[in-house]
């Protein structure tokens, strides 16, 4: 897959895991993502192992990443998404999202889910919202595991 929007610092999407530049993956979600501070590098790589991921490049460089957790039939889970902050305000997030929506493998899904605390308007954009029946769901949450393993 490859996806190209049209600012000026033109942001190539692909979903190569090759491509992926994981020492800025992990240094980004372990020191700057507040959903997942202090998280091992072992642990970001089993995570981009076992998931469809897509970064964003901008003159060959990474800039952007997301990764999706699913079964590629039913279901999947929008996780750590981030544009890195030099990055920021020139609609790399939004393509990012499109770019994971359009995916082949994500076509069809009965429920693609999300967590944000930071960014309901861009996920509002593409469709998501609150959860129908948020009764129905449960979790099983521990914020700090990360900071707490060490």
């Amino acid at each position: 897959m490859q996806y190209q929007n049209e600012p000026a610092d033109r942001l190539e999407i692909s979903d190569d895991k090759g491509r992926l530049d994981v020492p800025l993956i992990h240094r980004f979600l372990s020191e700057e993502a507040y959903w997942c501070l202090g998280i091992p590098l072992s642990t970001v790589q089993r995570a981009i192992n076992h998931s469809l991921c897509v970064g964003g490049y901008v003159d060959g460089q990474q800039v952007a990443f997301a990764r999706v957790i699913t079964d590629k039939a039913t279901f999947g889970y929008l996780s750590d998404v981030f544009v890195l902050p030099a990055h920021r305000g020139r609609g790399h997030s939004k393509a990012l999202v499109a770019a994971i929506l359009d995916h082949p493998e994500l076509q069809g899904l009965r429920r693609l889910m999300l967590a944000t605390s930071d960014a309901h308007g861009l996920y509002a954009g593409f469709g998501f919202q609150a959860p129908t029946y948020p009764d129905s769901l449960m979790e099983r949450y521990q914020p700090d595991i990360y900071r707490l393993t060490r």
